[in-house]
């Protein structure tokens, strides 16, 4: 069976197939992304868990939409910021094993990101579970 490219009968055509081809590469370039970061960090790992097991418990519990919604959010925030912590700490290893003052505080203020979106998310469940 011969192959019928759309894009030469359609010019509308042309800008989906396209849109739709980057997006084919995006989403794989995510999942290499996610996997690396899975198999090589613990944190992350830690993070997903963490998350599950919030999940289970805002569908348990009997919070409303809009506090399970946030609960919901602000877990992936964190899953999120680890991302980027990993992302961060990387870059800075990829420059340089070498110890230095500004590699040290690329990673920590990574670090201190991930902590502050914790924070923020345990504090919504405190503040939703007291409320």
């Amino acid at each position: 069976m011969q192959r019928v490219d759309h894009t030469r009968k359609d010019p509308q055509c042309a800008p989906m197939i396209i849109f739709i081809q980057r997006l084919k590469l995006r989403i794989l370039w995510s999942w290499q992304g996610w996997s690396a970061a899975w198999r090589e960090e613990y944190s992350l790992r830690s993070w997903v868990w963490s998350y599950l097991i919030s999940v289970l418990l805002a569908f348990w519990l009997p919070l409303s939409v809009a506090e399970r919604a946030l609960l919901l959010a602000l877990g992936l925030l964190v899953i999120a910021a680890e991302l980027f912590n990993t992302a961060i700490e990387r870059t800075v290893d990829r420059i340089s094993k070498e110890m230095h003052p500004l590699s040290g505080a690329a990673k920590d203020a990574a670090s201190a990101a991930v902590a502050v979106t914790a924070i923020a998310a345990g504090l919504a469940w405190v503040v939703i579970l007291i409320g």
